[in-house]
């Protein structure tokens, strides 16, 4: 289908990937409606959810058969009258731990063959050898962050991965020393930056600049951001943020929060973790100094998944301060056992220990499914299902259920988060959404997550999760009306 217009998404027969990858927030918007219309049926009516999922149904980012989606059976809290346990559940919690490729158990197991029949020969031998596993799944991760080979190593975890940033990035030098960070930054990001503050031994308390959101309001907004940056100016070592904010799903700005950290000497680092695999990110381009992310929520590696790390190639050979170990030196020297540091010229310098090999390949299944689509398409495709999302919850939203995730789809990943006046109230939502096979996540004191991830879930799946949401509200209502009567 040819088409630059939100009529595209109405016509007969099925959209482009060039039309998907070009969507922005208002063509989605308008695209929905026009489904809904050319129908005849209401937004959240099963019908237009059926005809969306026909529309994108032979489009590379539809790949909800490369994933193995959890039985309702199988889980814990669900009631059978409501959720039939030889149905799919409806699995909305990729921005938490993504599902398991079907590829996955093969690949492991196949390394599991190779240990028992070759031992420590599968080193050097066999299939995708142990010693260079990394080199199987780091230009597939670099594609997906926007960054060239050599700025990206797949090594340790993400806080690890953060600490051995901030060795490199964060050096306080007389006056400048702050380090700026949004406010309500996951913990333990903060954790990093109060231990990296007292190693330097510095003071916390005078060191660490959180920005706040303006009072009344859930989101920071960029122009604010980059007033905190100009008014710390001198004195600002290091900004790190969240790429997307994980409690309010906000995506912020990294080019321009970039830009104006570099305008006062400082360096800019990103946490990843619900953007890399979630936003179609330009590391590169944006010139960021560093990053890293997990790879077990939309990268969809399992549960305490290897980390991804990157450091922009203008820094590379300059001889920057890292935490050094025998995997960072120079392949061809590396056994040579010899105490003489000499590290890789690129990313790779900063790898501290051999890559555990049932992880890597386990992120080897997942980039497999990423191949065959681009963040480009899927990205689209996460801005219908947001889009599609928000209005059929719209009639809901008052002062006792908000959206505290932007309004703007471009300015969001795949993820809304949906805020209770009552923590009471969302905890009891969220055991109504398990009961029906609903998986999302709950965040305290009063959040519930929603996250649609474009590979694997369908507009059926977020109009069913409205229907259920729905009825879990008057559920988790029918308690405080017999307080009240009481």
């Amino acid at each position: 289908m040819n088409g630059n217009s939100h009529e595209a998404l109405a016509s007969e027969g099925t959209v482009s990937q060039a039309w998907l990858s070009s969507l922005d927030g208002e063509k989605a918007r308008q695209g929905l409606k026009a489904v809904a219309q050319a129908l005849g049926k209401e937004l959240a009516a099963p019908e237009v959810a059926q005809a969306l999922d026909k529309k994108l149904s032979q489009l590379p980012s539809n790949q909800r058969t490369s994933f193995l989606v959890p039985r309702n059976g199988d889980l814990p809290g669900t009631d059978p009258s409501l959720a039939p346990g030889d149905e799919e559940c409806t699995y909305l919690v990729g921005n938490s731990l993504g599902l398991q490729p079907a590829r996955t158990k093969q690949l492991v197991i196949e390394e599991l063959d190779k240990w028992a029949h070759l031992g420590v020969n599968g080193h050097f031998t066999g299939n995708r050898p142990w010693m260079p596993i990394d080199e199987n799944v780091i230009e597939q991760s670099a594609a997906l962050v926007g960054a060239t080979k050599s700025e990206v190593a797949i090594m340790n975890s993400l806080t690890m991965n953060l600490h051995l940033l901030f060795v490199s990035f964060y050096r306080p030098d007389g006056k400048r020393k702050k380090i700026m960070y949004e406010a309500s930054a996951f913990g333990s990001d903060y954790f990093v930056f109060e231990s990296q503050a007292r190693i330097h031994g510095l003071d916390p308390k005078e060191v660490l600049l959180p920005v706040q959101a303006r009072a009344g309001e859930e989101l920071l907004r960029t122009e604010d951001v980059v007033k905190a940056i100009e008014a710390a100016g001198d004195s600002l070592a290091t900004v790190c943020f969240g790429t997307v904010q994980y409690y309010t799903g906000q995506y912020f700005d990294v080019a321009a929060i970039t830009r104006a950290t570099h305008k006062v000497g400082a360096t800019a680092l990103w946490d990843c973790a619900h953007a890399a695999g979630n936003v179609d990110l330009k590391l590169h381009d944006w010139e960021v100094d560093g990053a890293c992310w997990c790879n077990y929520k939309y990268l969809n590696s399992g549960p305490g998944a290897i980390g991804g790390f990157f450091v922009h190639s203008k820094h590379h050979g300059k001889g920057l301060p890292l935490m050094a170990g025998w995997w960072g030196q120079k392949q061809a020297t590396r056994f040579n056992m010899e105490h003489n540091w000499d590290p890789e010229a690129d990313a790779g310098a900063w790898r501290l220990s051999n890559p555990p090999v049932l992880q890597t390949v386990a992120l080897l299944a997942s980039l497999e499914v990423f191949a065959r689509t681009s963040m480009a398409e899927l990205r689209g495709k996460s801005m219908l299902l947001t889009a599609y999302l928000e209005f059929c919850l719209s009639d809901l939203f008052g002062a006792d259920l908000s959206v505290i995730t932007p309004a703007e789809p471009a300015a969001r990943g795949c993820q809304l988060s949906l805020k209770f006046s009552e923590a009471e109230a969302c905890l009891a939502t969220f055991g109504a959404l398990e009961k029906r096979g609903i998986v999302v996540d709950h965040r305290k004191p009063n959040v519930i997550r929603v996250a649609p991830a474009p590979l694997y879930n369908s507009f059926r799946d977020v109009q069913h999760f409205c229907t259920a949401f729905r009825e879990a509200l008057n559920e988790a209502a029918e308690p405080a009306k017999k307080r009240a009567k009481a």
